[in-house]
């Protein structure tokens, strides 16, 4: 390979999204996100059994991140299943627990939760996001620290993607589902996609490359 191609190559590798894909079992509570085995929540679930999912992604505080997701859950052992955007408004029947606070957001929905590198339930939870007055069709969301937010399926109903930008602090990432209480019993499961939006100058770094690239292929090819 050319030097020119490699690292052509190499700018448009480092401007491409960091990306996770996860599959969300039905039964992912997030109220037992980064507690330890044996950890209760939500009356009847227990960690690990019904823990949320940790991604696999590196985040960075200011940084935004994209989602999608398709697939079903239902809040029965019967999955006459929910896409990802859920139903209907629902709270967590035992509230903010284990430091992670409350929310009120459609039922069997897509939820996400950032953490940082200690224990939620050492310190007293933030107050909870309703997205019965925000709303689901936000185009930017800015959650904080152990605020479970919606995300469903990472569009609005005009099919925009939406940006949910990854607060100060926030190491971890994890992915569940929306229930007022025992997961245990949930079926179904959600694959999900989460990718983190390129600075604009990634972008211009990559065109440039590519610009430059095309400039010295025409030029090499001239008698």
């Amino acid at each position: 390979m050319s030097s020119t191609r490699s690292t052509l190559l190499s700018l448009m590798l480092a401007a491409v999204a960091s990306a996770a894909s996860i599959n969300v079992p039905g039964t992912s509570d997030p109220w037992l996100a980064g507690m330890p085995s044996g950890s209760t929540a939500s009356v009847d679930d227990s960690a690990p059994a019904e823990s949320p999912v940790l991604v696999s992604l590196t985040l960075v505080p200011g940084s935004m991140l994209i989602f999608s997701a398709t697939g079903g859950v239902s809040n029965t052992p019967t999955c006459g299943c929910f896409p990802p955007d859920g139903g209907g408004l629902i709270s967590h029947l035992t509230g903010a627990e284990n430091g992670i606070a409350n929310v009120n957001a459609p039922i069997n929905s897509l939820l996400g939760l950032f953490l940082d590198d200690t224990q939620p339930n050492l310190t007293a939870a933030p107050g909870g996001l309703d997205f019965g007055t925000i709303g689901l069709n936000f185009t930017t969301l800015a959650p904080g620290l152990k605020q479970v937010f919606f995300i469903g399926d990472g569009r609005t109903n005009t099919n925009i993607s939406q940006n949910f930008i990854v607060p100060t602090g926030a190491t971890r990432l994890f992915l569940g589902t929306m229930d007022g209480f025992e997961w245990e019993n949930n079926t179904g499961q959600l694959e999900v996609n989460v990718g983190v939006v390129p600075e604009p100058g990634s972008w211009l770094l990559v065109a440039c490359g590519i610009l430059a690239f095309a400039v010295r292929r025409f030029a090499a090819a001239r008698p």
